[in-house]
């Protein structure tokens, strides 16, 4: 797959996990005690799949990049899908004119 095709097909994984990850986390921890986990626990699994995501398709880190940095470079990746999952989930029950 060239490099396009894996920056493309990568940037579309994270995006729709990370709209997902938000209702995910919220439905299993959504209960009293454990409702300021959600997005916590959210970043940090986005950061993990963003990883792993980069790891199997490094075309989303740099030409010839080694392991370690497309990790890292994979957890920057799905926290800022993350944060768009956040902001779909914002703009989808607040509307534009916020809360």
């Amino acid at each position: 797959m060239s490099r396009s095709a894996q920056r493309v097909v990568g940037i579309l994984v994270l995006l729709v996990l990370g709209v997902l990850s938000l209702p995910a986390v919220a439905y299993v921890l959504d209960d009293p005690g454990t409702e300021n986990w959600i997005v916590p626990v959210q970043l940090l699994a986005m950061a993990a799949v963003g990883a792993a995501v980069t790891v199997a398709l490094p075309g989303l880190a740099g030409e010839g990049a080694p392991t370690e940095r497309r990790a890292m470079t994979g957890a920057w990746w799905g926290l800022l899908a993350a944060f768009a999952g956040v902001v779909v989930f914002w703009l989808l029950l607040n509307g534009f004119g916020g809360a």
